[in-house]
């Protein structure tokens, strides 16, 4: 039997779609996109949360979740290869098993992409407000939001000269912390050089760590957006595929050494294991320790601009890109489908999505534990929608209509190997996001059923354009 590939340089319009959005992104932008979605100095903001969690290992709970990321990407580059366009888990899945799954999946990330700018506003005001108090909380949500709108209004490419001038300011933050901390624990600060943070006989259990990955998954998300790009990238899906593995290796290793130096000058780590980091600051304890009280409202300072700015800008812009392409198909109201033709961007999914991050961000700036709720949905969300990711690859190596795109390792040895991580990761996630979560899919199952039952099956363009190319490269 003949094995039929996939051209690489086949796009959207096999599918039924027209290329609407423009191509403007390079290789370089798209690993500067990704590096800013998932900030370099994202562990700033949860490494109490982290901490405690992994009961001090934070290093190996970062290198284990990078492990498990990267056999995520694999998949997603597998999917963005077969299926080049905006949309993410809602179209591979919807073209790989079915159009109702893909509806289902498509609800489901929605629960992560949604909610994504708005706590990344309600961290960085709640933040703001810590180093200038005189500020309402309210206010500085309502600043990020107008700031990353108007920027995303004016077009990818201002969107990609903000991300350039964003991950610079983060490399050199994170880059002072480092040289303080190395430069503290060499003059005897803190527990001294150890590898507790990356090993503890005493403490490493694997359930531990299973509840501390879930956790710092937060830290990773982001890579996962950068698919979403598919139909705005120079070169097509390969460079995509590629971007994702070279994002996440890079913010990898970056996690890695500021959790470790992080886990090494923390004052007092059984205290802080034992009651948690309620107040957010065992990042800038640490930094304290480092360097005194100055480096520690720098790292406060950068954590805020970083996580209301410009990761706030990119989320937009990838949660904008999956309501276009769920409306294109008909499965959203019509209206976020709509492209500006002068700026090349989906106008009205990027409104949406300010508004939800103002009117969402608002409300949970008034509860104790808005953050923690939202941080649980978020994540727990995308650990759903990965697993999706690779349920679709499995799905299309099982139909003979579809042209293929990656040996065996890549199509069927890690995505087994990533569903079975992730599905341990859930079950030791929190139990209000599990609850919240399923609830919310609960909701998306009572949605088609309307759909259908009104005569709106979900149907994606395309479905069968496989079958077509395959027929016309046989032979």
């Amino acid at each position: 039997m003949t094995t039929h590939t996939l051209d690489p340089s086949a796009g959207v319009e096999r599918f039924g779609y027209r290329q609407e959005l423009q191509r403007s992104l390079s290789f370089r932008d798209l690993v500067t996109y990704g590096l800013i979605f998932m900030v370099p100095i994202a562990p700033f903001g949860i490494f109490g949360s982290v901490f405690q969690a992994s009961s001090g290992m934070v290093a190996l709970t970062y290198l284990l979740g990078m492990a498990a990321m990267m056999v995520t990407a694999s998949s997603y580059g597998v999917m963005v290869r077969a299926y080049p366009m905006a949309g993410s888990v809602y179209s591979y899945a919807g073209r790989a098993i079915a159009p109702w799954f893909g509806f289902l999946s498509g609800w489901t990330i929605l629960l992560d992409y949604t909610l994504i700018p708005c706590l990344l506003s309600l961290v960085a005001a709640v933040s703001m407000t810590a180093v200038l108090p005189s500020i309402p909380a309210w206010i500085w949500l309502v600043a990020f939001v107008a700031v990353n709108v108007g920027i995303n209004l004016a077009g990818i490419k201002s969107t990609r000269r903000v991300n350039t001038i964003a991950l610079v300011a983060a490399l050199a933050v994170l880059a002072l912390f480092v040289v303080t901390a190395v430069s503290a624990l060499a003059s005897g600060a803190g527990r001294g050089f150890s590898w507790e943070p990356l090993f503890s006989s005493t403490q490493f259990q694997v359930g531990t760590l299973l509840t501390g990955m879930s956790v710092c998954m937060l830290s990773f998300l982001g890579f996962d957006a950068m698919s979403t790009l598919a139909e705005d990238v120079q070169g097509g899906p390969r460079k995509v595929s590629r971007g994702m593995v070279a994002a996440l290796g890079i913010i990898g290793v970056l996690f890695i050494a500021q959790a470790m130096l992080a886990a090494l000058l923390v004052p007092n780590p059984a205290t802080l294991i034992a009651d948690g980091d309620p107040a957010g600051t065992a990042f800038y304890d640490a930094a304290r320790v480092a360097a005194g009280p100055w480096l520690a409202t720098v790292t406060a300072l950068a954590t805020a601009l970083a996580w209301g700015l410009s990761n706030n800008m990119v989320a937009q812009v990838a949660t904008s890109r999956l309501l276009y392409a769920m409306a294109r198909d008909r499965q959203l109201p019509s209206f976020l489908a709509r492209v500006s033709v002068s700026r090349s961007v989906p106008v009205n999914g990027i409104l949406l999505t300010a508004a939800l991050s103002l009117v969402l961000g608002l409300y949970m700036a008034s509860r104790d534990d808005g953050i923690t709720v939202l941080s649980s949905l978020v994540n727990f969300g995308a650990l759903l929608s990965f697993i999706v990711v690779h349920l679709s690859v499995l799905a299309r190596n099982l139909r003979t209509d579809q042209p293929k795109v990656a040996g065996w390792w890549r199509s069927w040895v890690l995505p087994i190997a990533g569903v079975v991580i992730l599905v341990a990761v859930i079950v030791n996630a929190n139990a209000l996001a599990q609850t919240v979560g399923f609830i919310w899919l609960g909701i998306g199952v009572l949605v088609l059923i309307w759909l259908v039952a009104t005569g709106r099956t979900p149907r994606l363009s395309g479905i069968g354009a496989d079958e077509d190319y395959l027929a016309g490269h046989r032979g």
